[in-house]
């Protein structure tokens, strides 16, 4: 055994967010245009916290 650990990512590319959460890129660029999940600028690369994805699911699961 190697002891690597798998490490969750901090924040994720808007592709891997959408698939994460199932649903497409305009669906995942209105949630952050209504500020329902953060994103992180890094350069020119926008990233969606993992964090928010985590917190949009459990909104939307108390919710139902």
């Amino acid at each position: 055994m190697s002891g690597h650990q798998l490490v969750e990512p901090i924040c994720v590319r808007v592709n891997d967010a959408a698939r994460m959460i199932g649903v497409g890129r305009t669906k995942l660029y209105e949630l952050i245009s209504s500020g329902e999940l953060e994103t992180v600028k890094i350069g020119k690369a926008t990233r969606i916290m993992t964090a928010s994805l985590h917190k949009l699911v459990e909104r939307c699961r108390a919710s139902n």
